[in-house]
């Protein structure tokens, strides 16, 4: 993987830990998910 291929992960990473983080612990429960389940969610997304 390239460095900016590296980058835009991370990146989306980030992202979308930090809008999942700002959701509240009902509508993560409406979701199907938990705080827990944030890492692995957002590691998914950044494929």
């Amino acid at each position: 993987m390239n460095i900016a291929r590296s980058f835009q992960s991370w990146r989306r990473y980030r992202e979308t830990v930090g809008e999942l983080n700002r959701l509240t612990q009902r509508e993560l429960a409406d979701l199907g998910m938990s705080r827990a389940d944030i890492p692995a969610i957002a590691r998914r997304a950044a494929r």
